[in-house]
């Protein structure tokens, strides 16, 4: 039995990418199935105008100037290196609002391809700098991980389910959520942060002996 993993997350946020490759790290060596994760929404600026803004001057901006910046960034760097992840964000042109990548994520698990949607996003964002506010390119995501191109293209370039991420967003700050990545486990325990492999590593191990602790279920 599978134990349900809520990620809240935002594909620009680097420390998301960092977070799930460590929790992927960490299920090589975990028993087959033992999460059915599910993503969902939290922009990171949930203010961006829907072109987006030139990173360098959003950075700048964000941690009081160059040097600031890279001071930031440095961790994620290092971080991301360690994990054995490409992050080119010097190819990145511009901070993107990310609503329209939150919601192919959505639809993606209508689907049963959202972990793929959502690596390709990280992938689009942090290796090939493309902007995944752009419809082309999210329609491009949607193709490759089997999602019909055209429906998909015409509901980026509708208002569905705008108001419903907008919503579920506005409830995981409801519910405290401050920072990005979040996990819930079972419903239950918050695991907060880009956690290295060897927290999951006990995690799941917690899990594995919950579970075989359970008696058999009567017929």
């Amino acid at each position: 039995m599978s134990t349900r993993l809520d990620i809240i997350s935002d594909p620009i946020c680097p420390w998301c990418y960092i977070g799930k490759a460590r929790l992927e790290a960490a299920l090589q060596n975990a028993p087959a199935g033992v999460f059915e994760i599910h993503w969902h929404p939290f922009q990171l600026n949930p203010d961006m105008p829907p072109e987006g803004r030139d990173r360098r001057e959003y950075l700048e901006g964000k941690f009081g100037g160059k040097e600031g910046a890279v001071r930031a960034y440095a961790p994620v760097a290092a971080a991301a290196e360690e994990s054995g992840l490409v992050m080119n964000l010097e190819k990145i042109a511009r901070t993107p609002n990310t609503l329209d990548a939150h919601r192919l994520i959505h639809w993606a698990g209508v689907e049963g391809v959202q972990n793929a949607v959502v690596d390709a996003l990280f992938d689009a964002n942090f290796v090939q700098g493309l902007d995944i506010s752009d419809h082309e390119v999210l329609a491009d995501i949607a193709e490759a991980a089997g999602m019909a191109r055209a429906p998909t293209l015409a509901l980026l370039q509708s208002d569905a389910d705008r108001d419903d991420i907008q919503a579920r967003d506005k409830q995981a700050r409801e519910m405290g959520v401050g920072g990005v990545p979040c996990f819930i486990v079972a419903n239950k325990y918050a695991v907060e942060g880009a956690q290295p492999a060897e927290t999951w590593a006990n995690i799941i191990a917690e899990i594995d002996a919950l579970v075989r602790g359970k008696p058999d279920a009567p017929n």
